[in-house]
């Protein structure tokens, strides 16, 4: 007998006195818990995230769609950045006022070729604002997951306010839970034992997040 059969033979034991009409578990769970914390309009829900992402030392900055380019480019000549790794999929106006070294998000690029990028600018999924949250899928405007991972530093385009929602229910209700999700709270950090915090470690130590509107 395999493993398998006898892990399964435990359960069919300890499943044998459950009545065949018995509430399925999605219904027997109480799901009456809050979606959120208060009640927010788009614009106090929007700066709420703001203050959180703060919070998290993440540098934040506001602009319009017509301003994105610009700020995209100030951000990059004074991070002092040679060189930039757009995903396939980015709006190409963002990097318009930019003439920075691309670099392609590449299959059998190497951990050590990517970590030679100066910076990674991205869309997002979503951005919880409870959390100060950005949630990205590996949709075409953010690329793989490893491009925001290896990078000292990221800039992340979020759309407001249709892109940011109050809470973690409202957001695992918009995200589809088969995609390479990554969630992200705040530059890479750790810790040790006494607390000094070390960042980087796991990720890029600088974080911009940009709030479009319009």
């Amino acid at each position: 007998m395999s493993s398998r059969d006898r892990i399964l033979g435990r359960v069919r034991r300890a499943l044998a006195d459950v009545p065949q009409d018995d509430a399925p578990y999605a219904r027997a769970v109480c799901r009456d818990y809050l979606r959120q914390h208060g009640e927010r309009d788009a614009g106090e829900t929007v700066d709420l995230l703001a203050e959180n992402l703060v919070d998290y030392r993440a540098v934040v900055h506001r602009c319009g769609t017509g301003e994105l380019p610009g700020l995209i480019a100030h951000l990059l000549g004074e991070r002092g950045s040679r060189s930039v790794l757009a995903p396939p999929g980015l709006d190409e106006g963002w990097l318009a006022d930019t003439d920075l070294k691309r670099v392609a998000d590449l299959p059998d690029s190497t951990p050590r070729e990517l970590d030679r990028v100066d910076s990674v600018v991205t869309g997002c999924a979503l951005a919880v604002a409870e959390t100060g949250t950005i949630v990205l899928d590996g949709s075409p405007d953010q690329g793989r997951r490893r491009i925001t991972l290896i990078p000292d530093h990221h800039i992340c385009v979020v759309r407001v306010p249709e892109q940011v929602v109050s809470s973690v229910p409202q957001a695992l209700e918009r995200l589809v839970p088969g995609r390479p999700l990554t969630w992200i709270s705040g530059p890479s950090a750790t810790s040790d034992i006494e607390l000094d915090r070390v960042e980087g470690v796991h990720g890029p130590r600088t974080l911009e997040v940009v709030l479009m509107s319009g």
